[in-house]
């Protein structure tokens, strides 16, 4: 617990998880490119950052969450980033979802300096990031995994070292493609119900607790019978992700039918101005195609 820590990417994810962090004793100092959002934080104990190196000349540990490559390589390799501040030996943990590859440049950059660097992307959505319940999937080495644990387990359950650098991140989109495989069998499934003149409630209880139920089953069935778009993580992040999923796919060589499915569906809600909802929203796209709606 001695060690300082900092935290970058004040969002719909890093939010919850920097509030951990202070609740489990760690001193902490905050940055986001929004000051504003860092207000609630500091009412909460943490110290303001001026640049993502100022918060790393104050730490022995910086963590950041943002939303994509080219903002971790801003964060980290930019003109005021992390490795202008950080000495040698300090970890830098990156919560972000990113390009495998460019992980693996970017630890290897930081390497040069003598600063280590774990990928360890999350997974469980705001609820998970509030919590302190998120699954954490951690690429680097052993020593420095071990370093992080007390860090990983203020903000998450189920923590897991799966390999070297750029395995985390690989491990999540493993993860995405399973997310938004199961969001698109949630929405064909509550369409099918929808049409069959069942009722939705009746349904959920009956499947929800069985082999065809799933924690997005679970979590984001009710919010479409109640049309309710809040995003537990928005379709333009998921999106994001979506398109990593595809281009490492295309690298390796490996067929992701639904998951390129998911991803023009997707492309047609952006088209229509709704990036902002959450991922759940998916249906809408079938909604449109079928020409009636769900719950309501």
């Amino acid at each position: 617990m001695n060690e300082r820590v900092g935290f970058i990417g004040l969002g719909i994810m890093g939010r919850g998880m920097a509030a951990n962090l202070i609740k489990a004793g760690f001193s902490v100092r905050v940055w986001n490119r929004t000051g504003s959002r860092m207000e609630p934080l500091i009412a909460e104990g943490a110290a303001p950052g001026t640049s993502p190196a100022d918060v790393a000349v104050h730490s022995d540990i910086v963590v950041l969450c943002v939303s994509d490559t080219p903002d971790v390589e801003t964060v980290i390799l930019g003109e005021n980033g992390i490795i202008h501040g950080a000495k040698a030996g300090d970890l830098v943990i990156d919560c972000s979802t990113i390009s495998p590859q460019e992980t693996k440049r970017i630890a290897a950059e930081l390497m040069e300096k003598d600063i280590h660097m774990l990928d360890a992307p999350i997974s469980g959505g705001s609820v998970g990031a509030t919590n302190g319940t998120l699954s954490i999937m951690v690429g680097g080495e052993d020593e420095q995994f071990e370093r992080a644990l007390p860090v990983f387990e203020a903000m998450g359950k189920a923590i897991t070292h799966v390999g070297p650098n750029g395995a985390g991140q690989t491990t999540k989109l493993v993860n995405q493609v399973l997310v938004v495989g199961n969001a698109l069998a949630m929405c064909e499934a509550l369409m099918f119900a929808q049409a069959g003149g069942l009722d939705l409630q009746k349904v959920y209880d009956a499947v929800s607790q069985g082999a065809a139920g799933s924690w997005f089953f679970t979590n984001r069935a009710p919010q479409i019978m109640e049309r309710d778009w809040s995003p537990g993580f928005t379709i333009a992040l998921q999106q994001k992700d979506v398109r990593l999923c595809l281009q490492a796919a295309d690298d390796m060589g490996v067929p992701l039918f639904g998951t390129n499915i998911v991803f023009n569906l997707y492309r047609t809600l952006e088209a229509m101005g709704l990036q902002d909802e959450g991922n759940h929203a998916l249906i809408k796209a079938l909604e449109h195609l079928a020409g009636f709606e769900v719950g309501g």
